[in-house]
């Protein structure tokens, strides 16, 4: 993979202070993806650790891609299918067309609250606050793995209606919750809370296909502090366990619902390693 030249780049230095406060001397998940999408917020720190991946993986980039494009046809199917708030967990840094944006493209009344726990996704949220929509567009502070301080920070913006359907989107980020945090329990504590009628929507990268892969994938990141798990299909799956899927069920992301006329991705189903799906509360 060709790296970006400097200039599509923040240039600042790396600080040496390792309590950073936001922990910019450190890699982190959403600006290494930031990266693989052609972002400009991020680090040498990322950057490092975005090409060990890609060594190991060359089709990292085209995985993220795969993932933004899954976003925005799960994001329009909700919309059209009348729901109109929105939860986003583990937001990560714009990348345009941001979920707001192609929600409220379909409905332009959504509402939309993104989640995060990252203070430099937040100190970035004047790119996703400054738009004409900023009154239906917020964004809060909290952990996927504190279901309870997720939905207290979203109840806190008197946003959203809890007594209407919302839809819940947790896009590559339940493969950075490990089995020990039961990501399972997680995804009820926080859809119990949310009407009948809602969808929980979510991506995962998988090493189904390319076992040996994913695992060097996996210590590079542990390498570098990041904490990375991958499953399979049954135990993405399960993840949905209690809820109405919708068809065509957990595929792979390309495969979920591909928009009409688009070519099939050259690169095969083995490189792009990610499995996505969507179900209903009923």
């Amino acid at each position: 993979m060709t790296e970006p030249t400097s200039t599509t780049h923040h240039t600042r230095s790396e600080p040496s202070n390792a309590e950073d406060p936001l922990g910019q001397d450190r890699p982190h998940s959403a600006r290494i993806c930031d990266y693989y999408l052609g972002g400009k917020t991020n680090y040498l720190v990322d950057r490092d650790v975005a090409q060990a991946v890609a060594r190991v993986l060359p089709a990292i980039e085209t995985v993220a891609r795969a993932n933004r494009s899954y976003m925005q046809r799960a994001v329009r199917y909700m919309a059209e299918q009348g729901v109109r708030q929105f939860i986003d967990l583990g937001t990560g840094l714009p990348a345009s067309p941001n979920l707001h944006e192609v929600a409220q493209a379909v409905t332009p009344d959504s509402r939309v609250i993104y989640v995060d726990n990252d203070p430099i996704v937040l100190a970035y949220a004047d790119e996703l606050l400054d738009t004409p929509s900023e009154d239906r567009t917020r964004c809060v502070q909290a952990d996927v793995t504190r279901p309870d301080d997720v939905l207290a920070a979203v109840a806190a913006e008197n946003s959203l209606d809890f007594d209407r359907p919302v839809a819940l989107t947790l896009h590559c980020v339940l493969h950075l919750v490990p089995d020990a945090e039961q990501p399972h329990s997680l995804i009820g504590r926080l859809l119990d809370r949310l009407a009948p009628g809602s969808f929980l929507s979510l991506s995962h990268c998988t090493g189904d296909l390319a076992p040996k892969a994913w695992q060097a994938v996996i210590d590079v990141c542990a390498q570098h502090g990041i904490c990375a798990q991958v499953r399979t299909l049954a135990e993405v799956r399960h993840l949905f366990d209690g809820l109405q899927l919708v068809e065509p069920g957990v595929v792979l992301a390309h495969h979920w619902r591909p928009d009409a006329g688009s070519s099939p991705n050259p690169l095969g189903d083995r490189q792009l390693s990610l499995y996505a799906g969507m179900a209903r509360k009923t």
